[in-house]
This record gives C-alpha cells, sequence and structure tokens, in this order.
C-alpha cells in the first residue's frame, strides 16, 4: 500500500506531533502536504526516500531546525514550500542545484547567511524569503542587504571598540552624577504613599516562569490555537491557580499588530462579562528571539465552541459529553449581549470587537460567558450618532460567516457590525447549525435558513439536544407538560426573531442591544416560571 501511494493531503486539520520517519516508505509519492496544521520537530531524514516527489509543502507549521540534507535526494521536485516555520541555519549548497525547481517559498523563517545566486535563486518572481532578517546578498531584485566579509567585520568591530572606549570614558563622569540624582529621588518616592492602581495589582511574569508552568509550551498543555498564535494551559507554583497563556508566533502576518490591538483594547475595559487579562509579557525566548504573550484567568469550562459542537473525546469536568440546556443559552446570549452593550456604550470611547464567535466566548466554572480575543478590535476616537473607525491599511479579516456582509465591500467598522456577528451567534447557538456548515452554499446562510423555517417550522431547525430536554419528563400532569412546551417553544421563536433582527443584511434595520437584552431577560423569566430550569 505504501509503495502505490502517490498523492497525499493532510493540509489544515489538527495534526499535532513529528512527522513519522515512515513517511520514506511512501517511495512514489508525487505530492505531499501537510501545511495548516501543529506539526513540529526536524524533517525526518528519511523523507529523502520520496525522490520522486515534485511537490512538497510542509509550510504553517511548527517545524524546527536546519533544512535537511537528505532533501539533496528529491531531485524531481518543481515546489517546495517551508514558509511560516522555525527552520534555522544556511540555506545549503544542494537547493540551488535542484534543476527542475520552479517555486521555493521560505517566507517566514529564521534562516541566515548569503543567499545563494542560482538555480531557482535567478528567478525572483518563483522565490520567496522574506521574513527572514538575517540573510543577505542573492539577486539584487531580493533587496537584501549586502554581506559581509570576516576581515571586514573584524575592522569594522576594532573602529567600534575605540569608539565605544572613548564614549564609556567620555560618559562615566555624567553617569556617576545621574546616579546619584536617581538614588536622591529613590529616597524621596520612599516617603510617598504606594500606589493602589490596576497596573500595579498585575502578576509579573517573565518568559522563564511561563515557559516553566506551561512545562515548555508542550502540546500536553496546549488548550487552544488561533490565527496568530497559540493558548496554553499553566499552573502558577505560588498559589496553584491555573491561567491561560496566549503566545504570539510572531512569523505569521499581521500578529505584533493583533498583539498591539488586545493591550491597546484590554486597557481601557474592565467588566464581568469580559475575560481578564492578568499580565502581559514582552521579552526573547533563550535563543534571543522576540516573544509576546498574554496571561488570561484560566476558563474551566473552555469555549462555547465546545458545548455547541462537542467532541465525543472531550468531556465536562465532570466526564459527560458537553451539552447545552435552554435555560444556559438563554444566559449565555446575555453574557455576551451584556459585554458588547458595556464595549460599545459605556467605555470612554467605544470599542468594536470585530470577531465574535463561539470559539472567543469563554465560560467559566459557572457556565458564565466571558468574551475575548480582541486581536481585530477597534477602538473609536471620534463619537457620532453612528459610530464608526476606519479600517486599517491592512484590511478587516473577520471570520467568514460572521463578518458583517459590508466588511466584504471595504465598509467601516461600526456596532452594527457587532450586531450582525451576534445574531449569527444567536442563530448558532439555538438551531446548533455553524454558519460556515456545508448545507450553507448557493445563496444559503444561516439567517435565510431560519427566516423560511418561521414560525411553522421553528421546531424542526432547532437543536436536537433542546427537543430531547423538551420532550423529559418532570413528574408533572399533562396540562402543566402541554403549557411547558407552548412556552418553550414560544420563548425558542422569540429568540429566533432577535437573532434575525441583529443579522439583517441592511445594517441600518438591525436590533439595538438594549433591546436585544431587554428581550432575553424577558424570555428567561418566562422560562423561570415555567421551571425549565434543565
Amino acid at each position: 500500500m505504501a509503495g502505490s501511494l502517490t498523492y497525499m493531503n493532510l493540509s489544515w486539520n489538527h495534526l499535532n506531533g513529528v512527522l513519522p520517519m515512515e513517511i520514506g516508505n511512501f517511495k512514489h509519492l508525487d505530492m505531499l502536504d501537510v501545511s495548516g496544521n501543529i506539526l513540529e520537530g526536524e524533517i525526518p531524514s528519511s523523507l529523502g526516500n520520496c525522490d520522486g516527489l515534485t511537490v512538497l509543502r510542509l509550510q504553517d507549521n511548527l517545524f524546527h531546525g536546519s533544512i535537511p540534507q537528505p532533501l539533496s535526494s528529491l531531485r524531481s521536485v518543481e515546489e517546495l514550500d517551508l514558509s511560516n516555520n522555525n527552520f534555522y541555519g544556511q540555506i545549503p549548497k544542494f537547493v540551488e542545484a535542484l534543476k527542475y525547481l520552479e517555486k521555493l517559498n521560505l517566507f517566514y523563517n529564521h534562516l541566515e547567511g548569503a543567499l545563494p545566486t542560482q538555480g531557482v535563486f535567478k528567478n525572483v518572481s518563483a522565490t520567496f524569503v522574506a521574513g527572514n532578517e538575517k540573510l543577505c546578498g542573492g539577486m539584487p531584485e531580493f533587496e537584501l542587504p549586502k554581506c559581509v566579509s570576516r576581515n571586514s567585520k573584524r575592522r569594522g568591530e576594532a573602529r567600534k571598540l575605540k569608539l565605544t572606549v572613548a564614549i564609556i570614558f567620555g560618559l562615566l563622569g555624567i553617569t556617576l552624577i545621574v546616579t546619584f540624582l536617581y538614588l536622591c529621588w529613590l529616597k524621596q518616592k520612599g516617603n510617598e504613599p504606594v500606589s493602589s492602581s490596576l497596573d500595579d495589582s498585575l502578576l509579573n511574569l517573565s518568559y522563564g516562569t511561563l515557559l516553566k508552568v506551561t512545562n515548555g509550551f508542550s502540546l500536553t498543555n496546549l488548550i487552544g490555537s488561533g490565527s496568530f498564535g497559540f493558548v496554553y494551559k499553566g499552573t502558577l507554583q505560588e498559589n496553584g491557580n491555573a491561567i491561560a497563556v496566549k503566545v504570539l508566533n510572531l512569523t505569521r502576518h499581521g500578529a505584533l499588530k493583533s498583539f498591539k490591538a488586545e493591550c491597546e483594547t484590554l486597557k481601557h475595559i474592565k467588566h464581568r462579562n469580559l475575560l481578564k487579562i492578568l499580565t502581559v509579557c514582552s521579552s526573547t525566548d533563550y535563543k534571543g528571539n522576540l516573544f509576546k504573550a498574554l496571561v488570561y484567568e484560566f476558563m474551566v469550562n473552555g469555549s462555547l465552541e465546545e458545548w455547541l459542537h462537542p467532541n465525543p473525546a472531550s468531556n465536562d469536568v465532570h466526564g459527560h459529553l458537553k451539552t447545552l440546556n435552554l435555560i444556559q443559552r438563554v444566559n449565555i446570549s446575555i453574557d455576551v449581549a451584556s459585554a458588547l452593550d458595556y464595549l460599545h456604550n459605556q467605555c470612554e470611547s467605544p470599542i468594536i470587537h470585530c470577531d465574535l464567535k463561539p470559539s472567543n466566548v469563554l465560560l467559566d466554572a459557572d457556565m458564565v460567558g466571558h468574551v475575548g480575543d480582541f486581536g481585530l478590535a477597534k477602538i473609536v476616537l471620534e463619537s457620532t450618532s453612528d459610530t464608526r473607525a476606519n479600517l486599517s491599511s491592512a484590511g478587516l479579516r473577520g471570520t467568514v460567516g460572521y463578518a458583517a456582509p459590508e466588511y466584504a465591500n471595504g465598509s467601516q467598522v461600526s456596532r452594527k457590525g457587532d450586531v450582525y456577528n451576534y445574531g449569527v451567534l444567536l442563530l448558532e447557538m439555538f438551531t446548533g447549525l455553524c454558519p460556515t456548515s456545508e448545507m450553507f452554499r448557493d445563496n444559503l446562510n444561516l439567517h435565510n435558513y431560519v427566516a423560511e423555517a418561521l414560525p411553522q417550522r421553528a421546531m424542526e431547525i432547532t437543536d436536537p439536544v433542546l427537543l430531547h430536554e423538551r420532550g423529559e419528563s418532570h413528574n408533572s400532569n399533562e396540562g402543566s407538560r402541554h403549557e411547558r412546551s407552548h412556552i418553550f417553544q414560544e420563548c425558542l421563536e422569540t429568540v429566533y426573531r432577535i437573532g434575525l433582527a441583529c443579522s439583517m443584511e441592511e445594517p441600518r434595520r438591525r436590533m439595538s442591544f438594549d433591546n436585544v437584552t431587554a428581550q432575553l431577560h424577558s424570555i428567561r423569566k418566562k422560562l423561570f416560571a415555567a421551571s425549565l430550569l434543565g
């Protein structure tokens, strides 16, 4: 079987671990694509046995190490993509000797040294090397810095040393004076009361500490991944408290901008339904690479997505399959609406979240919803009757299926865009259907699917988990069960209408959050009165 396989495409799954040595058994492979996973480690030397490969795609993983010499056996390779990994060292000479190589992508690694000038490297339009800051030389069109020879480098270092010594002696006197003045200031400062601001209460966690509490950012501690990084669970040794550490993958385009946006946003907000940040770590790792991470309170019940679309392999804290009853879904809906109402209307400068979806709603031990991930958030500096913010130069990249339709046309971000996000989320929570499901094609979307079903087929489109709850016996008489069933259906129809009103295509027709929360509170009261507490 291994000898006859010629095509292997495992891209954009959630594969982790290392690429097994057994891959070399597939000697007749023509194409291998494992891009967009969480694979790590070095490329196995056995891959060189697949000498019939014409396409090899390993991009968007966590591979590290140097580009291995056994790849020189891939004499037939036409496309080689190693981008967005952690490869380091020099580009081996054998790469320019691959005479059939037509496309080479080495974007965003840690490669260094002189760029070859032969083979595929002569074709600037087919070779991609950006994001490797220590590369030099190559064809002029690459616009890389000139390589410095060892002799000229030594002479330059000698001149720098002489200049440095002169500057040190010249500034020594000034340094002593400044030090004396600083000590005087510290003495005066010691007599002042200690500040009790929020910033002073933040934890002080270094890169080394985060590395230790997450077991070296191990896969066993990995609890989530996103566009710009990975989230790990850690346990603080001082008090045993669990934390969630979001480590930015700074090789990804836009990751640094996302980090800055999230930090800027989190400085301005504090609400019971927003994910609480504990600290920020901006440092370097042990290899000298830039390291940035956000540390949050750990949410023991994970994300809303895990509960709406449960995986049998990941049960809740009690070992049961994750399910949400009707009242829990209404409660979480209110939590999310309250958080967005706060961001839009109660902050000093309105904040647009821009990427609301189930994976960005986290649940604590009491199943209270907390909105997180502000990597795309926009702070609105000028408040008007229809608060908006200009798109960044990179454009808004919301999530397909949730992002407001006007964003696709280049419109400005606005509070109405978040309302649309929320409407889609609400419909997903009660139908159990993801807006990106295969069934929603050819102009059919979740909004239209629900709209066409109301009111006659409201029960048909409802999550089967909720229908099972509705059919359960509560040791009551037939009249009470009938009344309870009627209230159940009435509340569901109202929820669907709220979701539809929020996800209207025209922004001006969408419901406001104060109206949303008022109606949801009314639904919750009816459910409590009917004893539908789950």
